[in-house]
């Protein structure tokens, strides 16, 4: 700045231009001092040189040496390169085909379990394919193949899954039969056996209830594995004897078809659409099943038949419910239940009102118990089955009425109606021990003696108590008091005595032609077995245990019923004599304008008193022993007869003397008529 700001550019070059100039003056004088140095350096250079070349040359030689030698082992070298070049290749292909085979293996164990129709481990195959195996090897195009087709088997499994579950089904509905009896067979031992240890108490402290065995067997037996390896629907079972087991009635089923559907559906994601598909066809089977046979109220075989399909049906579904989670639930099987007891207790109704054989509704009852029965072992309720058996008892004591008045219309039409002989002691108690009667002066009476009675007593009594027996059989099983069935024994016996009974007796005692000593005997019938009633009083007690002092004891009213009897009888015999007696009285021919009368009473009324006194000799000539009952009888029914005879002739005679056409009459004619009013004096 100074130089540029004083412009003394001049003197500063000089300056500089001195400055170097002694520069150059101190360079050459260090070169000359070192000169020598470098001419040496030179001289020694060129030397090298000259022996740099010679080692040049001896390396190129070598060189040549070496290369020649090293052709071979360059060559070999080469090849070992490729050697392993082929190695390394081959191991990665070794690598390759290692994650390759099992998918190749895989796919054909796949294919291998789809032709043999193992469609679970199919599928478990096909997933363990898809995730685990595939996407190793997703790069090659094999694989790709493989990864389309999945969709397409996961669907052909679904759809033969589904045929399978379709051929259960229909095997299911087929053999329903088959089930519910063994079901029915297996209810029945149980109340065999339960009555058994009823009987022996002793016995049930060290035996397990077979109900119990068959509850927890029942839940094991064929709950197969959905890797079951067969569908067979169901198995084939022999009938067994009834002395053998009867086998569980899940023995008869594999439900392994149902099993697998549902895993593989579960798998599929498609759980919901298999139970509503299962469900929709177990509900057409149970309509199906639900529709009787239009003549199932022909034979017992008919319920039989019916019975057993729907308990075959709900056994299914009992055991579908208990071993699968949720394929059926117990909402939907109570919506079913309910559908199938209104339907069954409809069609029962309706079906067991054309029986009318007391027999069959019997078996029928026990055919119903014994189904109640089995579905209640199940968990059912079956309460409305034993309030509509309630109602057929109404048919079936309708039924046994109208059997029984046959058999009362046969009793008293092929009677004699004459005492019962006997010539030994054993007919003598054998009769007493059929009929309640005892009298201590026929028993001192030496053979041969007779009862008083005809042999419709011993046989009608006989009958109402068969009929009792016949009531009591059906009130067996259906859970009622002892007092409820006391009480439907003794309605079902008054309707027999006030209804059935007493129609016979009344038709007996009308019917044209029935002899005065036939009304007599029917009389002296009645009056025993008026007696008898305390006695079926007391046998209706033993067999039901309830005390006829018991509040709400329905009375028996055949005292009622053989007392009408009694009177309808003692009616007709008025009724008979002076039909006799109008009878004669058309025979009378008075010559009301005679003008002597005769020297005796009229022929018709000689006639008349002749047969008056022969029927009045009936009540004599009853047997003696049982003269206490003869006094009563002549007492009232003799008497009142002989007056009712009487008066109806007196009634008669002023008649026929009071008639319009008798308009004039003689002395001679009175007196003949004076001469008969004598004679019925006399």
């Amino acid at each position: 700045r100074s130089v540029y700001d004083g412009e003394e550019h001049g003197r500063f070059m000089e300056k500089l231009e001195a400055r170097i100039r002694n520069h150059d003056r101190e360079i050459e004088k260090m070169c000359n001092f070192h000169y020598q140095g470098f001419v040496d350096s030179i001289t020694e250079l060129l030397k090298v040189r000259g022996e740099a070349q010679k080692l040049k040359n001896q390396v190129t030689d070598t060189n040549r040496k070496l290369q020649n030698e090293g052709k071979e082992l360059i060559i070999a070298m080469e090849e070992l390169k490729q050697c392993r070049l082929q190695q390394r290749n081959i191991s990665a292909t070794v690598d390759k085909l290692t994650l390759c085979l099992p998918v190749l293996e895989m796919y054909s164990k796949l294919r291998e379990q789809m032709k043999s129709k193992r469609h679970y481990p199919a599928l478990k195959t096909l997933e363990h394919l898809e995730h685990t195996y595939l996407p190793q090897v997703s790069h090659y195009r094999f694989c790709k193949i493989m990864v389309d087709n999945i969709p397409k088997l996961r669907e052909e499994i679904k759809e033969v899954s589904m045929s399978d579950l379709k051929d259960f089904l229909e095997s299911i509905r087929k053999h329903s039969d088959k089930i519910g009896e063994t079901a029915m067979k297996q209810a029945q031992q149980q109340r065999n056996l339960d009555n058994i240890v009823s009987q022996h108490p002793r016995i049930s402290g060290g035996k397990k209830s077979k109900k119990e065995g068959c509850a927890s067997s029942d839940l094991e037996v064929k709950n197969t594995s959905p890797m079951s390896e067969q569908d067979s629907g169901i198995l084939d079972v022999e009938d067994e004897d009834e002395d053998e087991e009867v086998p569980g009635a899940q023995d008869l089923v594999d439900f392994s078809p149902v099993y697998r559907c549902l895993h593989i559906y579960s798998v599929l994601g498609a759980r919901e659409t298999f139970e509503n598909y299962y469900r929709k066809q177990r509900r057409k089977q149970a309509r199906l099943v639900l529709q009787p046979p239009s003549n199932m109220h022909e034979t017992l075989d008919g319920y039989r038949k019916y019975f057993n399909q729907i308990v075959g049906f709900f056994v299914v579904e009992d055991h579908i419910l208990h071993t699968t989670q949720g394929l059926v639930n117990r909402a939907y099987i109570d919506e079913l239940w309910e559908m199938a007891l209104s339907k069954t207790v409809a069609a029962l109704r309706t079906h067991s009102s054309y029986c009318s054989d007391p027999s069959l509704v019997l078996d029928l009852k026990n055919l119903i118990v014994l189904f109640a029965d089995t579905l209640q072992g199940y968990g059912f309720p079956v309460n409305q089955l034993f309030d509509m058996l309630l109602e057929i008892q109404d048919q079936y004591s309708e039924t046994l009425l109208k059997k029984w008045s046959g058999v009362f219309r046969n009793i008293l039409d092929s009677d004699n109606y004459s005492p019962i002989p006997v010539t030994n002691e054993d007919v003598y108690k054998k009769i007493v021990g059929q009929f309640p009667f005892q009298d201590a002066e026929l028993e001192k009476q030496p053979f041969p003696k007779k009862f008083p009675f005809s042999e419709f007593v011993p046989k009608v009594y006989n009958q109402i108590k068969e009929f009792i027996y016949a009531c009591l059989k059906f009130s067996e099983d259906l859970h009622l008091s002892s007092t409820e069935v006391d009480d439907m024994i003794r309605k079902s016996t008054n309707l027999l005595l006030t209804r059935t009974l007493s129609n016979c007796l009344q038709n007996v005692i009308k019917r044209k032609n029935v002899g005065l000593t036939e009304l007599v005997q029917i009389i002296i019938n009645t009056t025993h077995l008026e007696k008898s009633c305390k006695f079926l009083e007391e046998f209706i007690t033993n067999i039901t245990n309830v005390l006829p002092e018991t509040v709400h004891t329905t009375k028996l009213y055949g005292t009622t019923t053989f007392k009408d009897a009694r009177h309808a009888a003692e009616e007709e015999i008025y009724t008979n004599l002076n039909q006799k007696i109008d009878q004669f009285l058309q025979l009378a021919d008075y010559d009301w304008m005679a003008m002597e009368p005769g020297s005796k009473a009229s022929d018709y009324l000689v006639d008349l008193i002749g047969f008056l006194r022969s029927t009045f000799a009936v009540f004599t000539h009853l047997p003696v022993s049982h003269l206490h009952q003869i006094v009563s009888f002549s007492g009232k029914v003799a008497q009142t007869a002989c007056m009712s005879a009487c008066k109806h002739l007196s009634t008669s005679l002023m008649q026929l003397l009071l008639e319009a056409e008798v308009r004039q009459l003689t002395l001679g004619a009175l007196q003949q008529f004076n001469l008969d009013v004598e004679e019925c004096e006399r």
